[in-house]
């Protein structure tokens, strides 16, 4: 991985964009990519900005998810990313791929030597005090780059059920605050949905609150009202398009039906000429 500072006025005026996105109340729509066309494609649809998803693009590349994509991989893959998109890029870091402060700096700092201008960056099993250590190393990583990398700390509190559910709001908050202190920019809460616990935890942490949409969420409309700043996918895109796919396949290899192959809403010329449409605004930048 590289790790030569970069000095990049369109990344840093990206991040600065990124960064204007996250208001309370008016909820940032994250459609997660998985690779390059799929990012391409979610920005046509009129995406202020992009987010990858840690498991869509472990899969796209053979592993699972859960911080064993190796990190180089994951750089290359940002770059790619990066490569066709005039949008702000935010990329999930998992854990950071290492339980070592100093090489999550170095991961970081491939990212946005890569074009990445935000990442997700998770606590997960682990003890808040190594998050707040792998956040420090973040946010001096992406100085050291010049870059206002939004760093958004993601919280396993609901989604591990870390504690007992009369605990869970206190328990996030209390991680959060040291987040915040550490120098984060968000708070990523996956599997709280909960409108109460929401509200309560959106006003308290002072930072935008990031969700997750998962079943029983509340409705984009409500979500504003409880002062969400951004509400992401995950990897919910990239599975439903891994179903599409082994419907289909699945269909046609065990019994020759291909007739689901012929109902295609977007047809080869339309996905040929976005891709030259992204490479011609690539190099008007």
């Amino acid at each position: 991985m590289t790790t030569q500072p970069v000095s990049n006025p369109r990344l840093a005026s990206l991040a600065d964009e990124f960064h204007r996105l996250h208001v309370p109340g008016k909820p940032l729509r994250l459609a997660n990519a998985w690779d390059a066309g799929s990012a391409r494609l979610i920005e046509s649809c009129g995406a202020a900005a992009i987010a990858t998803t840690s498991a869509g693009l472990a899969w796209a590349h053979g592993y699972p998810d859960g911080d064993v994509l190796p990190p180089s991989l994951l750089s290359s893959a940002v770059a790619e990313i990066a490569r066709v998109l005039s949008v702000p890029l935010s990329v999930d870091a998992e854990g950071g791929y290492s339980d070592d402060p100093k090489a999550v700096g170095e991961v970081v700092r491939a990212i946005v030597n890569a074009g990445g201008i935000g990442i997700n960056i998770e606590d997960g099993l682990a003890s808040p005090d190594l998050l707040v250590a792998k956040i420090a190393a973040a946010r001096a990583a992406a100085e050291a780059s010049g870059v206002n990398l939004f760093i958004n700390a993601r919280t396993d509190v609901y989604l591990r059920g870390l504690v007992n559910a009369e605990r869970a709001v206190d328990e996030t908050l209390q991680r959060a605050a040291r987040y915040r202190d550490a120098g984060c920019d968000g708070i990523f809460v996956p599997a709280v949905t909960d409108p109460e616990a929401i509200r309560t935890i959106a006003a308290a942490v002072e930072l935008p609150l990031n969700v997750l949409v998962v079943p029983n969420l509340p409705p984009m409309a409500a979500l504003a009202d409880l002062r969400v700043a951004r509400v992401s996918t995950g990897s919910g895109i990239a599975q439903v398009a891994a179903g599409v796919v082994q419907r289909v396949a699945t269909e046609f290899l065990a019994d020759g039906r291909f007739e689901p192959l012929l109902e295609r809403t977007v047809d080869y010329a339309q996905l040929n000429a976005l891709h030259t449409a992204g490479r011609r605004a690539q190099r008007s930048l």
